[in-house]
């Protein structure tokens, strides 16, 4: 579970102080399809960032499958980072020197996991995301469509806690869109808690709650009532 309570986020510029999140208090269970959507300058990247371990907020309590994250030190956040969560950006972020089974293995590596073991999960990632026939292809082989579903093999290899995707069909075409959230919408469907920072409504309707933040504060924490989660 993810558990943020009243999370406060101000960033210093010299002698000023400019407010970006205010009193965040949001609960993620296991198994939930979430998108959290906002404007410009809404605070949604900033918050991201705060759920991904990437950044701290100023004050509140951030706990990540009972672990409080705030409590934590760079070496652990980076441990936390690399064994709970899965990450898929917009930009994709493949190494041009390696292939796509290669860049599937870095998180393993890591992770200190063994060779063989590495490739076979790689290649087994590669397979859900229907690439099994891309395994040795490099990033310039590749369509933008299946760039991504590369990252999306790489964020599921090492069997995260919950993926976290910021704008990840923000580069596609509508097609390769479809298809990215096809494969989202799979892997919730066997159990993976997945959140998605968008600002697109098509993507935001494959979710089964939605997060609406503005000027730093939630507006709207709105869940489908028909969609049972697992816990």
């Amino acid at each position: 579970m993810i558990i943020l309570k009243n999370i406060y986020k101000t960033y210093k510029q010299g002698a000023l102080s400019v407010p970006v999140l205010h009193d965040i208090n949001i609960e993620v269970q296991n198994g939930e399809f979430v998108s959290i959507m906002g404007p410009s300058g809404s605070g949604k990247s900033t918050l991201m960032n705060i759920i991904g371990c990437l950044d701290r907020p100023t004050s509140g309590t951030y706990i990540l499958n009972e672990v409080d994250v705030l409590q934590a030190d760079q070496t652990h956040l980076a441990k936390i980072r690399n064994e709970y969560i899965g990450f898929v950006f917009q930009n994709f972020y493949l190494l041009p020197r390696l292939t796509a089974v290669e860049n599937v293995e870095l998180p393993l590596i890591y992770g200190g996991i063994s060779k063989n073991t590495r490739r076979q999960w790689a290649l087994e990632a590669l397979e859900k995301v229907g690439l099994g026939d891309r395994t040795d292809h490099f990033p310039n082989q590749l369509s933008g469509g299946q760039k991504q579903r590369v990252a999306i093999a790489r964020a599921i290899v090492n069997r995260p806690f919950f993926i976290l995707a910021d704008e990840p069909t923000g580069a596609l075409d509508s097609k390769s869109s479809e298809q990215v959230m096809d494969i989202f919408a799979k892997l919730n469907e066997e159990g993976t808690t997945i959140i998605i920072v968008t600002h697109e409504e098509d993507v935001a309707a494959y979710t089964h709650r939605r997060i609406m933040i503005k000027d730093g504060r939630i507006t709207q924490d709105r869940r489908d009532t028909s969609y049972e989660f697992t816990r």
